[in-house]
């Protein structure tokens, strides 16, 4: 909560039917202008961008999607194509390629579905069947097991108190169950951190986190590294780390993306185009400080061509 700030807001001059016509000239003849499509692109909102898909559909009977692929490639094209899905869509569409084919990809399914609120999960969830006619909820149990399998059913329950209330109580005896279902016994009672971690809002869990931390003298990440493992740890760590600092956590993601032999553009593209225009600002501030470097730069040197110029646009 408090205060965070997006990097993309509505362009006030906007005009669909000028953007949509740019764009059809961007991409007409003899190579493509990529600075027109990454100007609009970054500087529109998600809905100003619904609105250009359609008049470009009513002006030239073609969808915008479809040019771009026949114009762009690689990481720049999936940047762009990403932009022009809905938030909730394009979530969407990220959890059906992590379940799809052989294999799932259990980090994913935690990233989207323990940071998103009660609204992104519904949203989520009607986009995943109007785009697939598939049920989210089935594919994702069907698709896990175990411990894993029912904190993420408990979040696709979308039903975590949005408040800013804090019972202090509560937090006592959240914190003194925490304890007991976890490092007060052998083997840790799952069911005590889903109730908690997935149902109770933002503010009081940080009150249950200090809580602990009192009655424990430890930290709830420290007790949570040495009784769970795996996945689970990851789920439950990604819900601790958002309760505490929802900004935090993604700063210290695209750190983690960019750091060391290769890059994670995936991640990159992913957290950049769905957090824009909800706190990506604050992410930047929060990169710097956690990090002492600039995320722009940070991204300038591990990317490339108009990938990189489109990834930098977004985040200015």
């Amino acid at each position: 909560m408090g205060n965070f700030h997006p990097t993309i807001r509505r362009h006030h001059d906007f005009d669909a039917e000028r953007d949509a016509k740019k764009l059809q000239k961007a991409c007409k003849g003899m190579g493509t202008d990529e600075t027109a499509i990454i100007e609009i692109l970054s500087n529109r909102s998600s809905d100003q961008r619904q609105q250009v898909k359609q008049k470009y559909k009513t002006l030239y009977g073609k969808d915008l999607e479809e040019v771009l692929k026949g114009e762009l490639s690689g990481n720049f094209e999936k940047t762009a194509l990403a932009l022009l899905d809905r938030p909730c869509e394009y979530d969407a569409r990220e959890l059906r390629k992590a379940m799809k084919g052989a294999g799932t990809d259990e980090s994913l399914l935690i990233e989207i579905l323990c940071t998103r609120v009660n609204k992104q999960i519904v949203d989520i969830k009607d986009a995943y069947k109007r785009l697939f006619e598939r049920d989210l909820e089935s594919d994702v149990k069907s698709d896990t097991s175990g411990s894993l399998r029912k904190i993420l059913m408990s979040v696709l329950l979308a039903n975590r108190d949005e408040g800013l209330e804090i019972d202090a109580e509560l937090a006592g005896q959240d914190a003194k169950d925490l304890y007991e279902a976890g490092e007060g016994c052998w083997g840790t009672d799952e069911l005590v951190f889903n109730v908690v971690l997935a149902k109770r809002n933002y503010m009081q869990l940080r009150a249950t986190f200090q809580a602990y931390e009192k009655l424990k003298g430890k930290d709830i990440e420290d007790a949570i590294k040495s009784e769970t493992s795996g996945d689970l740890e990851k789920a439950f760590l990604t819900l601790v780390r958002c309760a505490k600092d929802c900004q935090g956590y993604f700063a210290s993601r695209l750190y983690e993306a960019i750091k060391g032999a290769g890059t994670e553009e995936e991640t990159l593209i992913r957290i950049l185009v769905t957090r824009a225009e909800i706190d990506l600002q604050t992410i930047k501030e929060k990169f710097h400080k956690m990090y002492n470097k600039s995320l722009v730069e940070a991204i300038k040197s591990d990317t490339s061509g108009d990938f990189r110029k489109l990834l930098v646009a977004l985040l200015h």
